[in-house]
Parts: structure tokens; C-alpha cells; sequence
């Protein structure tokens, strides 16, 4: 018996969420020896009717995590546990738990206080329980073991992909020439700094900026929310569901990725399986993820992210040849891949276990 924690099932599907739901799916459809539980308040109804899931205890959030599941555990008799949503048990031994970057670190100017302060006092006391950590690129393999001295042997790289339905659209003559970004409200997203680089570009009056996500924060100072929010090219679309925002990539001249850190970044990767051209800041794990197959700038330097929009705009040549090398580069990726390499670590702790640990049926404890 192998526990799935869940609780991802209750949140708000983010990129953490979209990793541990599409790798639990393929962990399924591989391994007869799961159990997955979760609190009540489940938002991913589909997800967790396909997963089976088991929904347990009377707590919901961070309560549920650090009572209820601890407990429902050792009724079972301790089994290993897997948590891919980025929190866990923190006392809990027999654990694999996930950690996909340290932007709080890094960039602490984009949570809050009271976030980055219990993530730096809640994850050396994880940490000192694990049997191993996952985490989505060798970038942040580097930056957990540097920070906190965990043992590089011990984390696993298990990169992020894409779903099956991101896929190249059919070529519209009709469409409106436009540039992609995808946002969040976070500082080091950097997208004040992409939306001066466009505000920058000449000759191209008559091509939009489309940003997609919440547009709260994305600003830093007020004469620029006024320039973009009176500016009619540069539209802000939302929160999209992926029906939509695959249409938006599949018709977009080309994708902007300008953050500043990324534990990995699966937007621009989604534009790739979409066709789309990859424009891409030069920073932390994003030239690992795209490689030779985007056009990369400075993140810092506005004039510089100006001149690559520019030129994937004016030169047909170019937007094709990054539209084929992004169609290879994302072939690299695949969930079933990735699940697999967290069955083998599984499959290698089990055998390292009593058959106390490792051994009780299925439905042992189960709520009726």
C-alpha cells in the first residue's frame, strides 16, 4: 500500500496542482497499489473520481495535513507516503514530498510575509523527515541542496509536460497579429518590464499584447497601469479555461516568457506543443526546459526584450524555425515519463521497508 496525498484535489489549478494531478493520473494507470485521500472540499471533481480518491478526516487545509493524515497513516501502519502538492505532513518519516523552487527565497518581494516566513521556518523541518524530495528541474535541484543542505542524491528531478491537447492549431489569414504572455501577480514574473519592452516597439501598431491571468500586481508603478490600462493593444484576457487559452496559443505570432526565476515554467512549453513561438527570459531553469528552441533576452534589459519581439514579428524565417524547434523540444517531455521515475524511487523504498510497512492490503482502514 502506497498513500497519495491529494489535498491538491481541494485548491485552485495552478502550475504545483497541474504537476500533481496529471502525474497522480499516470501513476494510476501504472501502479494497482495506490491509495489516494484528500479532505472534503474538493474542487477537481473529475480528477478525483478518475483517481478513486478517499476522502478522509474532518479537517480541511493545513489542519487536515498535519492531523487528519498523520493519524489515518498510522492506523494503516505507516506506509510510505507521497505528497506532489508542494506541502506535506512535516513530522511524517516515511515520506516522499515535492518542492518545486525557491522563489521565496530568491524573490521574497512577491508573497507575502506571512507566506515566505512559514515556508522558510516549515521547510528544514520537512526536509529533516524526508526520504526524498522531488523537485521539477536540475536548476532547483541545485538551489534546495545549496539553501537548505540537503543531499543532492536524495532529490529527484521529475520534470514537468504537457497534455495531450495542447496541439498546433489550423493557420488563420484573418487572425489579428498578436503577442501572448500569461500572468500572474507575482513581481518576478517581470511582467511590467515586458509590457514597457512592448509600449517600446515601433512599426508594429497595429499588433496587440494579450496577457492572460489575473492583472493585480502586475504593475509596480502607477504611470504604467495607466499607459497599458488605456493602451487598447494591450488586452487583458483573464483567467482562461484551456479550451481558450489553447486557442490563444495556437493563434499568437509568438509566446513571451520574461520571468525573472522559474523552478521550471510549463506556459512556454504549452505554446510549443501549440505551435507557438517562444520568446524567453535567459534566467534560472528556463534555458534547461527550451534549450536551443526559443529566442532568449535579458530580463533585466527592457531595450533587449524589445529587439526579440521585434524580431520574431518582422522575420517570417525565424517564427518558423522556433515554431519547429519548440515542437521538438516539448516531444522531450511526457507525464507517463516523469510518473515513472517517481514509481522506480517507489518501487526502491518499498524494497527497503518491513513488510510491515509495505504490505497491507488496500482497503485496510478505509472509511466505509
Amino acid at each position: 500500500m502506497v498513500v497519495i496525498n491529494a489535498r491538491f484535489l481541494t485548491q485552485e489549478l495552478r502550475g504545483v496542482q497541474r504537476f500533481a494531478e496529471q502525474v497522480s493520473l499516470a501513476l494510476q494507470a501504472r501502479r494497482p497499489d495506490l491509495v489516494f485521500v484528500c479532505p472534503d472540499a474538493i474542487q477537481m471533481h473529475d480528477t478525483a473520481r478518475r483517481l478513486n480518491v478517499q476522502v478522509i478526516g474532518r479537517h480541511t487545509g493545513h489542519l487536515w495535513e498535519q492531523l487528519d493524515l498523520p493519524r489515518y497513516l498510522h492506523r494503516q501502519g505507516s506506509p510510505l507516503l507521497v505528497s506532489l502538492g508542494a506541502t506535506a505532513p512535516l513530522l511524517y518519516r516515511n515520506q516522499i514530498a515535492s518542492h518545486h523552487d525557491i522563489t521565496y527565497v530568491r524573490h521574497p518581494q512577491s508573497y507575502t510575509r506571512a507566506f515566505r516566513t512559514a515556508y522558510r521556518l516549515i521547510t528544514p523541518v520537512l526536509l529533516r523527515h524526508l526520504k526524498n524530495l522531488v523537485t521539477v528541474s536540475e536548476f532547483s535541484r541545485g538551489e534546495i541542496s545549496a539553501f537548505y543542505g540537503f543531499p543532492k542524491e536524495r532529490i529527484l528531478v521529475v520534470p514537468n509536460a504537457v497534455g495531450d491537447e495542447f496541439q498546433p492549431g489550423i493557420p488563420s489569414r484573418a487572425r489579428k497579429t498578436y503577442l501572448l504572455a500569461v500572468s500572474s501577480p507575482s513581481e518576478h514574473k517581470n511582467f511590467a518590464r515586458m509590457i514597457k519592452a512592448f509600449l517600446q516597439l515601433r512599426g508594429h501598431d497595429r499588433v496587440e499584447l494579450r496577457i492572460v491571468g489575473a492583472a493585480g500586481g502586475v504593475f509596480c508603478e502607477p504611470s504604467l497601469e495607466r499607459l497599458a490600462s488605456n493602451n487598447p493593444r494591450i488586452r487583458f484576457l483573464g483567467r482562461l479555461s484551456d479550451e481558450e487559452l489553447i486557442l490563444q496559443y495556437q493563434g499568437a505570432a509568438a509566446f513571451v516568457f520574461p520571468s525573472l526565476y522559474e523552478g521550471f515554467g510549463i506556459p512556454p512549453l504549452e505554446a510549443q506543443a501549440c505551435g507557438c513561438p517562444v520568446l524567453a527570459a535567459n534566467a534560472a531553469s528556463i534555458p534547461e526546459v527550451l534549450q536551443s528552441s526559443a529566442l532568449y533576452f535579458d530580463p533585466l534589459d527592457v531595450e533587449h526584450m524589445a529587439q526579440a519581439m521585434h524580431l520574431v514579428l518582422a522575420n517570417q524565417c525565424i517564427r518558423q524555425q522556433l515554431r519547429t524547434l519548440g515542437l521538438h523540444n516539448v516531444s522531450r517531455f511526457d507525464w507517463n515519463h516523469s510518473a515513472g521515475l517517481i514509481s522506480e524511487r517507489i518501487d526502491a523504498l518499498l524494497a527497503q521497508q518491513p513488510p510491515s510497512h509495505a504490505g497491507l492490503p488496500l482497503n485496510a482502514g478505509l472509511p466505509k
